[in-house]
């Protein structure tokens, strides 16, 4: 009797550890976020989500109407220094007529980009004052591979399909979140061949906007009461 007894405590202590190292593994998992469309089934750049530099889900949504040039970042390789000093004169340069920079630390090729996300943003705000939108680390191949990447490398046209070569590899993306054109890593910021093409897709106009998703929207638009339709 008294050995069921025992077994039977036994049984519900064991039950409780393991429910509470259950639990305190869930714990460890990322939360959850909005989840983007599957690469196969997004029609544009703009159907992705990603995380900023600070971990809060982005709305590629919210870049509609600009042209975008994406482009996969790192601190400690031989092309950092020409592209930093170039992305933020390139950024001011265009920035009033609607262009946008989205750059995406990456440590895939020779572990190049080590740091966390607060020394990667020191970086580039603080050393090279870099004011373009900065996103969380990310892959850009192998089994993880962010799905916008997975979009851009397997996309169908001939100008933009393809593996990322390296480091500071830039997608140049229209106003309607089409994929433009590539430029290979050792196409610097300031060549005179990339501003061209930024200018011709400038040039384009604005499509119609849709309505944001709430995860593009400011706090301010999120609260702004509805104008009942006349």
């Amino acid at each position: 009797m008294r050995n069921a007894l025992r077994d039977s405590m036994l049984c519900v202590v064991m039950g409780s550890a393991l429910a509470a190292a259950s639990l305190a593994q869930d714990e460890k998992k990322p939360a959850d976020t909005q989840a983007s469309k599957p690469a196969s089934e997004a029609k544009s750049v703009l159907d992705f989500t990603v995380k900023d530099i600070e971990g809060r889900d982005v709305a590629l949504r919210k870049f509609e109407g600009d042209v975008l040039l994406i482009v996969n970042v790192a601190t400690q390789c031989g092309l950092t220094e020409a592209n930093y000093t170039q992305l933020e004169p390139l950024y001011q340069k265009y920035k009033d007529k609607g262009f946008r920079i989205l750059a995406f630390p990456c440590n895939d090729f020779g572990g190049q980009e080590p740091g966390t996300a607060e020394e990667i943003k020191s970086f580039c705000r603080g050393t090279h004052h870099g004011t373009y939108d900065l996103f969380a680390k990310i892959e850009v191949k192998g089994a993880s591979v962010c799905p916008l990447y997975t979009y851009l490398t397997g996309h169908p046209s001939d100008k933009v399909k393809g593996d990322v070569r390296w480091n500071f590899q830039k997608y140049l993306v229209g106003r309607d979140g089409q994929p433009i054109a590539k430029f290979e890593p050792k196409v610097n910021p300031g060549d005179t061949a990339l501003g061209a093409e930024i200018e011709k897709a400038l040039a384009v106009a604005r499509p119609t906007r849709t309505e944001k998703p709430e995860s593009a929207k400011t706090e301010g638009e999120k609260n702004k009461p509805t104008q009942p339709k006349p």
